[in-house]
């Protein structure tokens, strides 16, 4: 039996389900909308973006992400990964448009209060993964949380000469300092392989950005991974991994991680998580050509 089939309870913000003993529950940012002619893939040409979204009945005038984060339930602590866009910078916390910025709402209408959160564990320091950590006014939105997060990722972020590489990363550079300052004496450093709490394991993937790190989690026999941004899109980044994201720090890294991974999921079969796939973000990778495919997982709707 997998991990999937002891029953699921299913919502417009948020989907529960079962993983091993522990409870797993997906929580929605809002998608995010990205505009042509690219939509972030740098290198890719367009002709070929237009055409695999023509083939599989998706519009070209935008690209639609999801944002999916994960609240685990071990039955000792409750760990967040992932905190979407958030209100901490003002503004610019819209800069994806009115659809994104629902995780603390959605986070409520499962069930969760912010202090319930015992641990925020962050795959990556960019806008729409970790501004949510503290509201406007700069104060600690998880007040009870300890916030795990690879020791590349902060001494990237917290250099403030990587502001001026783009404007992008002017804002993500001022918005991850905003964010994670608060949680500095909170932190939990994530290494690879090592657990963060029992049963969650951090899983190196650099290249998107420095620290960049999904997530193994594991209860009994039953394994979940999420991947963060490991992959943006789940055709164009799975039917060509080799194309580059304009917003990877080292996207030749990025690449090599990518076909890591996901050579490791499909080769073992696990059930995965993509952040940004449609919701919620749960499915298997399979090779196919040079690429890869997505498998969505069914979606239960009969209760736990």
């Amino acid at each position: 039996m997998s991990a999937l089939d002891t029953g699921a309870v299913v919502n417009p913000g948020w989907y529960r389900f079962k993983l091993g003993s522990f409870e797993i529950t997906v929580v929605s940012d809002g998608p995010m909308p990205l505009k042509p002619p690219s939509s972030g893939f740098s290198d890719a040409p367009l002709d070929e973006v237009d055409a695999l979204l023509t083939e599989n009945f998706l519009p070209t005038d935008q690209l639609l992400l999801g944002m999916n984060a994960l609240v685990i339930n071990t039955g000792k602590r409750v760990v967040l990964v992932d905190t979407g866009m958030g209100e901490s910078m003002g503004e610019l916390s819209h800069m994806f448009g009115p659809s994104t910025c629902h995780l603390l709402s959605n986070l409520v209408a499962a069930g969760f209060r912010p202090e319930d959160i015992d641990v925020v564990a962050i795959t990556h320091a960019h806008p729409d993964h970790c501004w949510g950590l503290v509201d406007n006014e700069g104060k600690r939105v998880f007040p009870n949380a300890q916030v795990a997060i690879a020791q590349e990722e902060l001494d990237y972020w917290f250099d403030k000469n990587n502001r001026s590489i783009s404007y992008f990363a002017e804002v993500s550079v001022d918005g991850a300092i905003k964010n994670l300052t608060p949680y500095l004496e909170f932190l939990i450093i994530v290494r690879d392989g090592e657990e963060v709490v029992p049963g969650i394991k951090a899983l190196l993937c650099a290249g998107h950005s420095p620290g960049h790190s999904g997530y193994v989690i594991s209860s009994g026999e039953d394994v979940l991974v999420t991947t963060g941004d490991l992959a943006h899109h789940y055709i164009l980044a799975m039917k060509h991994p080799e194309w580059r994201i304009s917003y990877d720090t080292n996207s030749d890294m990025a690449v090599q991680s990518r076909r890591r991974i996901f050579d490791m999921l499909a080769d073992q079969k696990l059930l995965t998580h993509g952040y940004h796939f449609p919701w919620p973000g749960l499915g298997h990778v399979v090779k196919e050509d040079e690429g890869y495919r997505w498998i969505a997982a069914p979606i239960y709707t009969y209760l736990i």
